[in-house]
């Protein structure tokens, strides 16, 4: 498949995530944050990892929302386990120093089992052998981490990670970087900004969206009937948010309409991008508009509020019921804890509403808060 390729960004940042000054924090790990499906996860794999293993690095790549049923702290795991089957030496390293001297690879004396949290081999001496071993940075990407934190093996695992970079950012080793993206700030936020997380202090930036460059390669791409202006695309996909997505499914929705005359390819496309968005937008608005009364109104305020939103605080409390009687005056809903509390997990099972395990909840899409403001659903929330 043909693919947009960052070849400048890529080398510029993995020149940054390699070669840390003594003086600066990105030893700690570096946090980038995208809003999802704007090209993220294509340009760590496609063009980070590539220019990384270039420039001497070993790569695990992991990603966290590729399962969502399975633990996010297992996720990490078994991707460190799968990079370690891959170098006999370094299972045989592991065997040694869990005191199988005649281990055979491949053998039954040992397992990679045996590594991970709270195993015989833990994650920061199994990365420290991998690292010896093959005489290697490694640089770990987990991708959509701010889902580590929803669980406690995945804050247990962050934890590990962090062992594990301390002691291979030491003279003794060649080192680990941690590369952690997200889709939403404020949840990636929530990995690096208090003292009790693993992560304190690493920096955290916004990844750069698509520009001018991308549509110039969409428009010389895109094969239709009449030739599209870079100019007015790129007005088109600011408006679509950067996601590619939508440019491609416009595209695809007037290869399908024959007969289109060429002339009137610029225009039906403009539309037909515009319709792509609000698609996309009604779906997410269906899902809030099937809620019960309360689901809504624990959502509405949580929209609202945002990071300062607390679930079960008094005044809280009075805002769902506030939102409840503004929807509906003679009814009988009530907002109390017990029923909040079951609100909250509908709302997750929904995946409209993220929870870290500390308790802390936050929108899943970011852009359901703006979208919901937009359309006046918060207007009742006091």
């Amino acid at each position: 498949m043909d693919v947009f390729h960052r070849e400048a960004l890529a080398a510029d940042l993995a020149n940054k995530v390699l070669f840390v000054a003594p003086t600066s924090a990105s030893g700690s790990g570096l946090f980038l944050a995208a809003p999802r499906r704007t090209g993220k996860s294509t340009f760590l794999r496609e063009d980070l990892r590539p220019q990384l293993e270039k420039q001497g690095a070993l790569v695990v790549y992991v990603d966290l929302w590729e399962d969502r049923r399975a633990d996010p702290g297992d996720v990490i795991v078994h991707a460190v386990r799968a990079e370690l089957s891959r170098h006999d030496g370094v299972v045989k390293r592991l065997a040694r120093s869990a005191g199988m001297e005649k281990v055979t690879v491949g053998g039954v004396a040992f397992s990679l089992d045996r590594v991970g949290l709270g195993e015989g081999v833990s994650l920061s001496a199994a990365l420290a052998a991998l690292s010896d071993e093959t005489n290697q940075v490694i640089v770990l990407i987990v991708d959509e981490a701010q889902h580590a934190i929803t669980s406690e093996r995945g804050n247990d695992a962050l934890f590990a990670l962090k062992a594990a970079r301390d002691e291979l950012n030491s003279s003794r080793h060649r080192g680990l970087r941690v590369v952690a993206t997200g889709s939403n700030r404020d949840k990636l936020a929530m990995l690096r900004n208090s003292r009790d997380q693993a992560f304190y202090g690493a920096p955290l930036v916004n990844f750069p969206p698509l520009g001018p460059d991308y549509v110039a390669w969409f428009c010389e791409r895109v094969g239709l009937a009449a030739p599209l202006d870079p100019m007015v695309v790129q007005e088109l996909f600011t408006h679509a948010a950067f996601r590619p997505e939508l440019l491609g499914a416009a595209a695809d929705a007037l290869r399908f309409e024959f007969g289109l005359a060429p002339q009137d390819v610029p225009g039906r496309f403009a539309a037909a991008v515009q319709e792509q968005i609000d698609a996309s937008n009604d779906e997410l608005l269906r899902v809030v508009h099937s809620l019960t009364p309360l689901q809504a109104a624990v959502l509405k305020v949580l929209a609202r509020r945002g990071a300062d939103y607390a679930p079960f605080e008094g005044a809280t409390l009075q805002a769902y019921q506030a939102v409840l009687q503004a929807a509906n005056p003679a009814g009988e809903a009530r907002a109390d804890v017990p029923a909040v509390q079951q609100a909250l997990l509908a709302l997750q099972e929904k995946a409209l509403v993220w929870r870290a395990a500390r308790g802390v909840y936050a929108i899943e899409e970011a852009v359901l808060a703006e979208l919901m403001e937009q359309r006046g659903l918060l207007a009742d929330v006091p």
